[in-house]
């Protein structure tokens, strides 16, 4: 790397990102698709400005990170990836309950990540310590988990409308979404 480069802050040439969108891209024709993988991308983003300040608002937190499935093997810390474990609509469940959620059913490098902490995946606390700390002004009473079905069709016209429904209902400013 030269001084100028140095100087920068530029990273090594050998750092560089992993290129999982070719590999996904890639995977989808491995498995038959007619067409590699597109992932939406709007030319309007369909964000709406804050009206107010956190502090004065209600967060709704979005995960797909799934209950727990009696009866379906292992979905702790650790698990092999458990096709089982998967869910297929949106749920919702009280914000003040502490409670398992899992990702096993959810493909990612078990190689670097054992799933061991939760707040990773659902910060939960993390936003309820917020809520303590005057940060933001409540918690939705649920959180709510939608599926990670691979049709974007689906997931805009099912999924989505489910979710913004609920937050309606539960009169959500904001919402926080955690993919796994």
């Amino acid at each position: 790397m030269s001084s100028t480069e140095e100087t920068l802050g530029f990273t090594e040439p050998h750092d560089l990102p992993v290129p999982y969108m070719q590999r996904l891209r890639d995977y989808y024709l491995a498995l038959g698709y007619g067409n590699p993988y597109r992932w939406a991308q709007y030319a309007d983003v369909p964000f709406t400005p804050l009206q107010k300040s956190l502090a004065e608002s209600r967060v709704g937190l979005i995960t797909t990170a799934a209950p727990h499935k009696d009866g379906v093997g292992d979905q702790g810390p650790g698990a092999a990836y458990n096709a089982a474990a998967k869910f297929y609509q949106v749920y919702s469940e009280s914000s003040s309950e502490d409670r398992f959620l899992g990702i096993s059913h959810l493909g990612y490098d078990r190689k670097y990540s054992t799933a061991q902490d939760i707040n990773s995946y659902f910060p939960l606390t993390a936003l309820l310590n917020a809520v303590a700390q005057g940060r933001i002004g409540e918690l939705s009473p649920r959180f709510y988990g939608t599926p990670t079905n691979r049709s974007q069709v689906t997931t805009i016209e099912q999924d989505c409308a489910e979710l913004l429904r609920l937050l309606r209902e539960d009169q959500a400013d904001i919402a926080v979404i955690v993919p796994n």
